[in-house]
């Protein structure tokens, strides 16, 4: 009940925010966020910020996250690709607006735990791998709509570009450094690729390879020094 009613509360932030797609909203409204965060951190499921899950990752922003998602302008046909599952949620909220979810996530951990929540909510039209984002998929490969959940340091990468079908959006940070990231919407015409820049964020970076998995996995509040998402500079975060 109480996690009900600070959910109402994001919504309707959300629909102040910008944020007029009712699908988006509606997909919003029915996965339950908490599902996907840590229990240090369940008291704060339904507040507009970014929060750790290890690993060094975020759950990103409920803003940005709807932000993305209406950017992508999905319907009920297209095969999304995703770059980073990260926490599961982000897939979790695009499974309800598309055909098929094909998710890539570079730490073994988070995507293994990410599983376990699509398997506990029924949601059956994610699939998943451990591997390198930045090469894309290219065994499924076009994507109707492409979204990356890290940051590119310059141009998008060439086989994301390449996978993206003719008409296809992707939605995806990009930045040479924190200070100057932002949301481009790139959209693949018959003669190339038009960018449209839509909003200052802070994600952590895109990076190649699989992650080793040596590294920690303790759930810290280090999010100022991991990149959180961080919402249009005119807005409090």
């Amino acid at each position: 009940m109480i996690f009900m009613a600070r959910k109402i509360r994001l919504i309707m932030k959300l629909r102040k925010s910008g944020i007029t797609d009712t699908d988006v909203l509606s997909a919003i409204e029915r996965i339950p966020r908490e599902a996907f965060i840590p229990p240090t951190f369940q008291d704060q499921a339904y507040e507009d910020m970014a929060l750790p899950i290890g690993r060094g990752q975020t759950i990103s922003q409920p803003l940005v996250v709807a932000m993305m998602t209406q950017e992508l302008e999905l319907n009920d046909r297209h095969k999304v690709l995703e770059i980073g599952t990260g926490s599961g949620y982000q897939a979790a909220i695009l499974s309800k607006l598309c055909r098929r979810v094909y998710s890539i996530e570079r730490h073994r951990p988070l995507l293994e735990i990410a599983e376990q929540r699509f398997e506990e909510l029924r949601l059956r039209n994610i699939t998943t791998i451990a591997g390198d984002g930045m090469k894309g998929w290219i065994e499924q490969a076009p994507f109707d709509r492409i979204i990356v959940t890290a940051a590119a340091g310059g141009d998008a990468p060439t086989a994301l570009l390449d996978q993206m079908s003719v008409g296809g959006i992707m939605i995806i940070p990009m930045g040479r450094d924190k200070a100057s990231q932002f949301i481009y919407r790139v959209t693949r015409t018959e003669e190339g690729y038009d960018y449209e820049k839509l909003m200052p964020v802070r994600f952590v970076p895109l990076l190649p390879d699989i992650a080793r998995d040596t590294q920690p996995d303790s759930v810290v509040d280090d999010s100022a020094d991991t990149g959180v998402n961080m919402p249009p500079v005119h807005q409090t975060a």
